[in-house]
């Protein structure tokens, strides 16, 4: 990755298997082109991914924030630069017709295509057609035609439109904010939140060990003080 040094483990070391645990939201581009270069990210790393889907809408009410698409000059320049960021990294990139949109049907099939009481992870598989469903082709992302061709295209063991399916999103939801998840692409490692495209390589610095993680600087942020607080 960019911007990452070449840590290796240490030599005679039989490689830990690290698990991480990935949120993400099919309404973020970030959370695409995330998606598409984790695996080079994690390139010589022995790991399991938990994709979790979670609604970003969610968090932002938590939190008390509009999206980046309620704004509109971030609104427009999220749009360039992922544009430009799909360009630069060689990932397909179409912005729907539509965006932002309701989330809800496509979070659920990935939901459906998890195991029951297991999070209601889907496999990469199931991710990458949903994603690349809203952020490859340039379509509506909630067209109905198109929803029903990857439903049959998925065909999901559990019932999308089952209380099971929609209880299990808002728990995913809740179990990451509750976490400190504020955004997505969001990567949990060892209670280690990483945040955005952009974290990627101080994940897999983190991975491999990089002795930066060690010192004060992770938890000594906490100690900054506001100076300021602002009035809504």
């Amino acid at each position: 990755m960019t911007g990452s040094r070449a840590l290796q483990p240490a030599a005679g070391n039989a490689p830990t298997v690290r698990h991480i645990t990935c949120y993400f939201d099919v309404i973020s581009p970030y959370a695409y082109l995330a998606f598409e270069r984790l695996p080079e990210a994690l390139k010589g790393v022995s790991y399991s991914v938990a994709y979790t889907p979670v609604l970003f809408a969610g968090m932002l009410k938590h939190y008390g924030q509009l999206g980046p698409a309620e704004i509109t000059p971030k609104r427009d320049w999220t749009y360039r630069q992922v544009l430009w960021l799909a360009h630069s990294l060689g990932i397909a990139l179409k912005v729907p017709v539509s965006h932002p949109f309701n989330p809800l049907p496509l979070l659920r099939l990935a939901v459906a295509c998890g195991p029951e009481g297991q999070g209601g992870t889907p496999n990469r598989y199931a991710c990458e057609i949903i994603l690349r469903h809203v952020w490859c082709d340039g379509g509506e992302a909630g067209d109905a035609a198109r929803y029903e061709a990857l439903l049959q295209q998925l065909a999901p063991a559990r019932d999308v439109q089952g209380e099971g399916v929609k209880a299990q999103l808002k728990s995913n939801t809740e179990a990451a904010i509750a976490k400190g998840v504020f955004g997505v692409p969001a990567f949990e490692v060892d209670g280690k939140i990483f945040w955005g495209l952009d974290a990627l390589p101080m994940l897999r610095e983190y991975l491999f060990g990089s002795p930066w993680f060690e010192g004060n600087e992770w938890d000594g942020v906490r100690q900054v003080v506001s100076g300021i607080t602002r009035t809504r």
